[in-house]
């Protein structure tokens, strides 16, 4: 048994027709679907102890074929900052090509960037910024291993599992 492939990254946010315009208006990512949950299964599939909790729930598509589900819930809670060294989800990260025009266009649209475009030690170049809820997102870009990755990637686990990664399986 193996995974086909990424679906999908779940965020909660607070607005979210204003997460939908942020995601369209910036990364040109549509949304393709919206569903209103029943109190009933909020309450008791999401946990949500209220009198007549609300939750919507949209998928946007991202160029690729990855999703981010979006659920926008009544009641709300305050958002927490997450640090980066507490188990769980930390980023989303999206592919791109050069990340100082990137950054600039981001800056122009009012975007938070936490970060400027930097090179990692192995050749790519990221950087860091915030949608409207403080969520991270990660800009990178791979550069030819962009290439190399979706042509050899599936060798190149073939050949780690089997060769210098075999310790992380055992």
């Amino acid at each position: 048994m193996k995974a086909r492939s990424f679906s999908h990254v779940g965020i909660t946010v607070s607005n979210f027709n204003a997460t939908v315009k942020f995601y369209w208006d910036i990364f040109r990512c549509p949304l393709v679907g919206v569903a209103d949950q029943p109190s009933d299964r909020v309450r008791e599939f999401f946990g949500i102890d209220a009198n007549a909790p609300t939750c919507k729930v949209g998928w946007i598509r991202v160029p690729g074929g990855g999703v981010l589900e979006i659920f926008e819930f009544d009641p709300q809670q305050l958002p927490v900052d997450v640090p980066w060294n507490r188990v769980g989800l930390t980023h989303i990260s999206f592919n791109v090509r050069n990340t100082k025009k990137w950054y600039n266009y981001l800056v122009t649209k009012g975007v938070e960037c936490v970060s400027k475009p930097e090179r990692s030690p192995r050749g790519h170049m990221f950087f860091f910024a915030k949608d409207m809820d403080g969520n991270l997102i990660e800009l990178m870009d791979l550069g030819y291993m962009h290439y190399v990755l979706s042509w050899l990637g599936p060798l190149g686990g073939f050949l780690f599992r089997r060769g210098m990664y075999k310790h992380y399986y055992e």
